[in-house]
């Protein structure tokens, strides 16, 4: 089957990221992609300080939600939604991703677990001040193959993928708004390195260029094999990714190097 990455920017409000999902997604089903993968906070975001502050609205009436759910539905065609603010009843927030079937019907969701509370060199983010934590891992069946849910800083947390990959999935996808200063530094080892421990695909679609009201996103989505090896790169501009994926791949690693069957308990001792 056919994927894209669309490597969106950063917008302020749902109606602004609305639009640009939807033009590259439009460009992208032109050239015959049935899966499209969108990045975190693909419904808007905006920075406040030390803190996110995403535009949001109830599952029921998020008006991205419910566009691309037409999309979907109009085009024939399946969408990772990487996440969009989700106001809950008791109006916590959460950071929520959704895969959408060609019939319009949401097929999974999943909030994300690990919350990105950092300090480094001066530059401090604190999701969890406004973004509650989920509880739950989630794969989904799909005509893709079988997909592994997790956003962003999940990915610094390899047990969850670990998780995943032994209880079925052979495609991760890590949607992300990865800082510059992180991304740099650490985004393309990280994603390699979870497609190598658990030998899947793994797709990372990543925002790119300045959040409104303070940093910036590193960009790259990638597209990476179950050897390790990245397919595809967006590098730092707005953009679409696209390759063709096979998970017949997967079991072929699988059996050649069936390293998911020998993990070992073990205690550990300290002197």
């Amino acid at each position: 089957m056919k994927i894209s990455c669309l490597q969106t920017e950063p917008k302020e409000t749902i109606e602004q990221a609305l639009v640009e999902a939807i033009d590259l997604a439009s460009i992208a089903i032109k050239d015959d992609s049935k899966f499209l993968f969108l990045p975190e906070y693909c419904g808007g975001i905006v920075s406040n300080g030390k803190l996110y502050t995403p535009p949001s609205d109830t599952e029921r009436n998020h008006l991205f939600l419910k566009e691309f759910k037409n999309f979907c539905k109009k085009n024939s065609i399946w969408v990772l939604i990487g996440s969009i603010a989700i106001k809950l009843d008791n109006e916590k927030i959460v950071n929520r991703s959704f895969i959408v079937n060609p019939n319009g019907k949401i097929v999974s969701k999943y909030d994300k677990i690990h919350m990105f509370d950092i300090a480094i060199n001066g530059e401090e983010h604190y999701e969890s001040s406004t973004i509650a934590f989920g509880n739950k891992a989630v794969i989904a069946n799909t005509d893709l193959g079988f997909i592994g849910h997790s956003i962003c800083y999940d990915i610094r947390f390899p047990t969850l993928y670990r998780k995943l990959a032994q209880a079925g999935a052979e495609i991760l996808v890590i949607p992300a708004a990865f800082t510059k200063t992180t991304g740099s530094a650490h985004w393309h080892i990280l994603n390699r390195s979870r497609a190598i421990e658990n030998v899947c695909y793994v797709i990372s679609p990543c925002a790119v260029g300045e959040i409104p009201g303070g940093g910036e996103s590193y960009g790259h989505s990638l597209i990476i094999n179950p050897w390790g090896k990245i397919i595809e790169d967006a590098q730092d501009h707005r953009g679409i990714i696209s390759t063709t994926i096979d998970t017949n791949l997967v079991s072929n690693f699988r059996k050649q190097l069936p390293s998911l069957l020998h993990d070992k308990n073990f205690i550990l001792n300290t002197t």
